[in-house]
């Protein structure tokens, strides 16, 4: 494509996919020809060591023998949640989630190029885990670049049960469980902690031209988006912000006990998460529900107590 400018020169435009993998990491990259198995899962262990310290502390956790396929499946949740939040170009950001669509229906036909899809391959045919588990989460990505409101409470669970709750169906199939059941209580502490992230992050969000509370609470509680976008923690605000956190620890409350119904080594790390999305919302209460413009942050002692728990829960 080309345009033909004001003295006649014709200056290439370049495509919406080069755009978009120009403003991502030069790794990230679709290469010409796949990798080896060896070379795909270093560089699955490699993007969560170096880039993402959180996923490495929860790694300690996690049984040796599923450690890898842990990683291959986070690689690809943060290289997906990337491509539709950091490129910063709608357009762009959808043409890349279709190319990277492309490349996990090549992974399901055994002729993916990525290295993540290279090492996935490998956990997906040793865990028989269905596609859709994985073009879930693209299915939000790409709702990211066309919807910015959400006007009911059901409309962002509606959103989470793409955004969060696949998830930790992954998480099920890596630790051998496929229930419906247990699926269902799963969902529950994932919504739970996708909402303590935007309860969180309303400020974040709103900087990036989106608001996850839902638009008739705001009404109800007399709060407009003025307020959002000049950081006015007003009284009805603090009040609306109090009632969105019992919310989410009502579902909190609702996904504990798939805690007693998986194996130990896997309900150490399942309650590691959950009180850590409680300790958000914890910290959130201790702020007053002021969150505009003041991101309620975990210290790093409580960061620790939570680790150290978890850690006595392994060897108990």
């Amino acid at each position: 494509m080309t345009l033909t400018t004001a003295t006649d020169s014709r200056v290439p435009i370049p495509p919406p996919t080069a755009l978009g993998w120009s403003r991502l990491p030069a790794e990230y990259a679709i290469p010409k020809s796949a990798p080896s198995l060896e070379e795909s899962q270093e560089y699955c262990r490699r993007l969560a060591r170096t880039h993402y310290e959180n996923f490495s502390v929860a790694t300690w956790f996690l049984p040796k023998q599923l450690r890898q396929d842990f990683l291959n499946v986070y690689a690809y949740c943060r290289i997906s949640d990337d491509l539709g939040d950091e490129v910063g170009d709608s357009v762009a950001s959808l043409a890349l989630l279709d190319e990277w669509q492309s490349e996990l229906d090549a992974c399901y036909a055994g002729t993916p190029r990525h290295p993540v899809f290279v090492a996935l391959s490998e956990t997906v045919r040793k865990f028989d885990i269905p596609k859709h588990e994985f073009s879930d989460l693209l299915i939000a990505f790409r709702q990211d670049q066309t919807v910015t409101r959400f006007e009911t409470f059901n409309d962002v669970l509606a959103y989470c049960r793409y955004s969060a709750n696949p998830v930790g169906h992954l998480v099920l199939y890596l630790c051998g469980y496929r229930d419906a059941e247990r699926q269902q209580l799963s969902d529950y502490t994932c919504t739970a902690l996708q909402l303590a992230n935007f309860w969180q992050d309303v400020s974040v969000d709103y900087a990036k031209g989106r608001i996850y509370l839902p638009l008739e609470d705001l009404r109800r509680y007399s709060v407009s988006e003025q307020d959002l976008a000049r950081d006015r923690n007003t009284p009805a605000f603090c009040e609306m912000m109090k009632f969105q956190v019992q919310r989410a620890r009502e579902w909190f409350d609702r996904g504990m006990p798939l805690v007693k119904k998986v194996d130990k080594e896997l309900a150490v790390d399942l309650e590691l998460f959950s009180r850590g999305g409680q300790e958000i919302l914890n910290a959130i209460e201790r702020q007053n529900f002021v969150v505009l413009g003041r991101r309620p942050v975990i210290s790093k002692t409580r960061k620790l107590a939570l680790v150290a728990r978890a850690a006595l829960g392994k060897l108990l």
